[in-house]
């Protein structure tokens, strides 16, 4: 038996890209990947190992009708839960589903606590079910 290609039918954007996310307490907010053409989308965070007394990064996706005004996507249009990481679940890799309609995706990190929490991380949106195979 072998395995199905799927190379042709996803395409992979990055929106946050890797980096130590560090203090201060401030809002990260991802680079807009565009959704048009694409029927389907789920967002991929890789966390890595967070350092940091009680720290803990909250992750939101968020989408946009014109990538400049950015909102957090409710979660009747989410398949999945956006994480909260701290020490207790770092290490890891997670996927959230978007089912909304509005053109541009993007992940944020809208808060920080603990003391001087860093974290390396990034995050992917893998765009599918494309209107339009390529040739």
């Amino acid at each position: 038996m072998s395995r199905t290609d799927i190379r042709n039918s996803v395409s992979v954007a990055q929106t946050l890209r890797p980096a130590s996310q560090a203090d201060p307490a401030v809002p990260v907010n991802g680079i807009g990947v565009d959704l048009a053409g694409y029927d389907a989308a789920v967002v991929v965070i890789d966390a890595g190992t967070i350092a940091g007394a009680g720290a803990t990064l909250t992750f939101e996706v968020q989408h946009s009708d014109d990538n400049a005004v950015f909102t957090a996507v409710p979660d009747a249009d989410l398949d999945g839960t956006e994480p909260v990481i701290a020490a207790a679940n770092d290490e890891a890799v997670y996927e959230v589903g978007y089912k909304g309609i509005k053109r541009y995706l993007r992940v944020a990190i809208t808060a920080k606590a603990g003391t001087t929490p860093t974290m390396p991380c990034s995050a992917t949106v893998v765009r599918a079910k494309p209107r339009k195979l390529p040739k």
